[in-house]
């Protein structure tokens, strides 16, 4: 058995701890002594999140990790293994029983995690809006490709999120209310003109891109070679541009050195036991 996880983007410019994707990268968490481990799997420490979220979920034993999300880039790698740690102790009590509705994933994320906008696509797939460990999807008619411009670097999310202010001028938050309403309504419209203008976000994007100019410089060279709309990925230092299919690869090569370009898609199928 192994539990397979994707990657995430989380805030999506205004949806600020509220709204995530699921991506085309993969986490994958076992349990050591009953599923056999796969090669690149590493048994995990005590202090991994993996293992933390197994046991706080009651599982017993040991996890083990393989992945393909980069550690501290904005893309959900510890939303991820968290998920796929709780799911693997899920599995362990009920087996073949195991429901995607009733499990604790991203109640028991969001409590490690301190938010729920990455656990929650992690789980479920597609993108999501979570409120108060409510979980609503969003149904996207939009075809389109998604081009992460992943650096060479990483971010803290405790220091990224420790320059956002706890309170903001009501102006601002109205804007991202509206923007918000607006992300939501292009992703089922399918309407990449209105992507465009509904990702401005006035609360905590700038403040992030003012410590990482790179990730600036990639976000302004994507949309200048024709991507719809792009976003600070998570904390970041990733950057996440949406583009038509058919601009992927030269949006992919418009971004700068510094960082690797993938092409990705959009994961639909959220968690899943193998």
């Amino acid at each position: 058995m192994a539990i397979v996880v994707p990657a995430t983007s989380a805030n999506m410019g205004p949806g600020f701890d509220a709204m995530g994707m699921a991506l085309s990268l993969y986490a994958e968490v076992g349990i050591m002594d009953a599923d056999p481990m796969p090669d690149g799997a590493r048994a995990s420490e005590d202090t991994h999140p993996a293992q933390v979220a197994f046991r706080r979920a009651g599982g017993e034993g040991t996890t083990w990790v393989r992945s393909s999300i980069p550690m501290g880039r904005g893309l959900g790698f510890s939303g991820a293994v968290r998920v796929g740690g709780v799911v693997a102790a899920e599995v362990q009590r009920v087996g073949a029983a195991w429901d995607r509705g009733s499990s604790r994933a991203v109640e028991i994320g969001a409590e490690l995690e301190g938010h729920a906008d990455n656990v929650a696509p992690s789980l479920w797939g597609g993108v999501v809006v979570v409120c108060e460990g409510e979980v609503t999807p969003v149904p996207v008619n939009l075809r389109a490709s998604y081009v992460a411009w992943v650096p060479d670097s990483t971010t803290s999310t405790n220091e990224s999120r420790g320059r956002i202010p706890t309170s903001v001028p009501l102006a601002d938050a109205v804007h991202n209310i509206g923007r918000a309403v607006m992300l939501a309504t292009a992703l089922v419209a399918g309407d990449p003109e209105l992507l465009g203008r509904a990702v401005r976000d006035r609360l905590h994007q700038d403040l992030r891109l003012d410590a990482a100019p790179r990730s600036r410089a990639a976000l302004r060279a994507g949309t200048d070679a024709g991507a719809w709309a792009g976003w600070l990925s998570g904390s970041g230092p990733t950057v996440l541009l949406v583009c038509d299919p058919a601009r992927a690869d030269a949006v992919a090569a418009a971004l700068p050195e510094g960082g690797t370009a993938r092409v990705l898609t959009m994961d639909e199928a959220g968690t899943r036991v193998v």
